[in-house]
């Protein structure tokens, strides 16, 4: 069984679950980028090899469905700088949207 360490990601998709339920005040902003440090080797390693790495997260605990304040494109600007690439963001996990974003990716 291979490690991440030693897999080679070059040209490969990797969906990789994340913890990014980060403390964001008022304006939206990290308070705490601890969680996302912590993950910052792993996705690297695929990047840098020439994969991709498709992200999946939670932010917070909604109790009647999507809020605003618990969407992950809070994050985005924060993780495209941290990476040196642009991130998107798809608004749902499922649907065309995410296909497509996906399937775009190089």
């Amino acid at each position: 069984m291979n490690t991440l360490d030693q897999f080679n990601f070059e040209g490969k998709k990797a969906l990789v679950r994340v913890d990014f339920n980060v403390p964001l005040n008022a304006e939206f902003k990290i308070t705490d980028d601890t969680r996302i440090k912590a993950a910052t080797p792993t996705i690297k390693k695929i990047l840098s090899d020439g994969g991709s790495a498709i992200l999946m997260s939670h932010l917070g605990r909604p109790k009647v469905g999507p809020e605003e304040k618990f969407s992950l494109k809070h994050l985005v600007d924060t993780l495209s700088e941290r990476f040196g690439t642009k991130v998107k963001f798809a608004e749902d996990c499922i649907g065309q949207d995410a296909t497509d974003l996906a399937a775009g990716l190089q």
